[in-house]
């Protein structure tokens, strides 16, 4: 999710179609639903849940318990986890995961 809020961010934000760049994306290796799906949404502000931002915070606590617990350290999932904490802290925890493309387009 953070790889396609970054990109639909970057487009923006370089002044790129961001439809295009989901569509020429798409087509390649960095294809995902993730992008097929929720990037489109991510642009028109949508936030409607498919899967809340309070669940995804869940499932990454035990994530980094259970790393925690191997000793393997996860740097990109305590950065995803910190982003969502901010979101919940914001009162967005009822929000889709791909909210946290606000986080990115109001820098």
């Amino acid at each position: 999710m953070m790889g396609v809020c970054e990109a639909m961010a970057y487009a923006k934000k370089s002044g790129l179609d961001p439809e295009k760049v989901i569509a020429t994306l798409s087509a390649g290796a960095a294809g995902s639903w993730s992008l097929a799906n929720l990037a489109p949404r991510m642009l028109q502000g949508d936030t409607k849940p498919g899967f809340y931002i309070k669940h995804f915070l869940k499932d990454m606590r035990i994530a980094i318990e259970s790393a925690d617990e191997m000793g393997l350290d996860l740097p990109g999932l305590r950065l995803a986890k910190k982003l969502y904490d901010q979101l919940a802290d914001q009162g967005m925890e009822n929000c889709g995961t791909q909210a946290l493309f606000q986080w990115y387009d109001h820098q």
